[in-house]
């Protein structure tokens, strides 16, 4: 059996999907309440340090190049529209995209810029640090499910 365009996106969005529900989980189940364990400056600038960080690792070309991956499903879905796996190679790529990409873009990143502006233990910072835990927690949870089910499409296109 020779692979095509759609099952070589799929096995590549299976791996990268499962990657990322792994990191966006284990902030929401670890990382954020151990965070949310410190002082408000600490879980301040210990999340700050980590959005610094996070952008020097390999986490930007997986968070990028798995958004590319879901941009050439969409692509090859409308491509090849009679294609059996075109409409579940769609719908994992407009999950990924949207459940993923956009939202980090659209909530995520705005609250993390909110957070870096403040510091210390003032009263401003304890409250933009409660609603940014919170918030944040919530979209990241989010992107954790849509990551996890574009990982089950995908994983479904491989094994037909």
């Amino acid at each position: 059996m020779t692979m095509d365009v759609f099952q070589i996106t799929a096995w590549l969005m299976a791996v990268c999907s499962g990657l990322m529900t792994g990191v966006y989980l284990a902030f929401s189940l670890v990382i954020m309440k151990a965070l949310g364990s410190l002082s408000v400056s600490q879980g301040i600038a210990a999340m700050n340090a980590i959005n610094t960080v996070i952008l020097k690792t390999a986490f930007m070309p997986l968070f990028f190049g798995s958004s590319v991956i879901a941009v050439v499903m969409i692509a090859a879905s409308l491509w090849y529209p009679d294609h059996s796996a075109a409409g579940a190679s769609l719908a994992a790529g407009l999950v990924y995209l949207f459940g993923m990409f956009i939202s980090t873009a659209a909530f995520n990143v705005p609250l993390n810029n909110r957070l870096a502006a403040v510091q210390g233990d003032s009263e401003v910072a304890q409250e933009v640090w409660l609603e940014f835990q919170k918030r944040w927690t919530r979209w990241n949870t989010s992107r954790t499910i849509w990551s996890l089910v574009t990982l089950v499409i995908s994983l479904d296109i491989v094994m037909s």
